[in-house]
C-alpha cells in the first residue's frame, strides 16, 4: 500500500514536499514514480527513480524544479517541488513498478497511492 501526503494550497513560487509512505510490504526493489492528473486532463508521469536511487528521470516541464528521491531504510519516496506554478495544480500520485529500473509508461506501474491534491494559486 502506498500513501501520499504533503499536498495542500500554496502560492505561485512556493515550494512543497510530497511524501509517499509504503506499508504492508517493502518497495526497495521497485522503481518508483510520481504522476499527476490536472483537472480535466489525463494522468502524466513527472519523475521516476530506480530501486537503488541511482537513476532518475524527469519530464522536461518539471526538470530543474522537481526532485524525486527515496529512502529505502524508511520505505519512503519524496517529491520536492519548487517554483510552483498554477499549472502544477493537480492530484499527485506515487506508484511502484515491478521493475527496479526507470520506467516511464503508466502501464508499467502496478501499485498506486490514493493521491494528494496540490493547488497552486496565482
Amino acid at each position: 500500500r502506498l500513501v501520499e501526503s504533503g499536498g495542500g494550497l500554496v502560492q505561485a513560487g512556493d515550494s512543497l514536499r510530497l511524501s509517499c509512505a509504503a506499508s504492508g510490504r517493502t518497495f526497495t526493489t521497485n522503481g518508483m514514480a510520481w504522476f499527476r492528473q490536472p483537472p480535466g486532463k489525463e494522468r502524466e508521469i513527472l519523475a521516476s527513480i530506480s530501486a537503488n536511487g541511482g537513476s532518475t528521470y524527469y519530464i522536461d516541464r518539471v526538470k530543474g524544479r522537481f526532485t524525486i528521491s527515496r529512502d529505502n531504510l524508511k520505505n519512503m519516496v519524496y517529491l520536492e517541488m519548487s517554483s510552483l506554478k498554477p499549472e502544477d495544480t493537480a492530484e499527485y500520485f506515487c506508484a511502484a513498478s515491478q521493475s527496479p529500473l526507470i520506467r516511464v509508461g503508466e502501464t508499467q506501474y502496478i501499485y498506486w497511492g490514493q493521491g494528494t491534491q496540490v493547488t497552486v494559486s496565482s
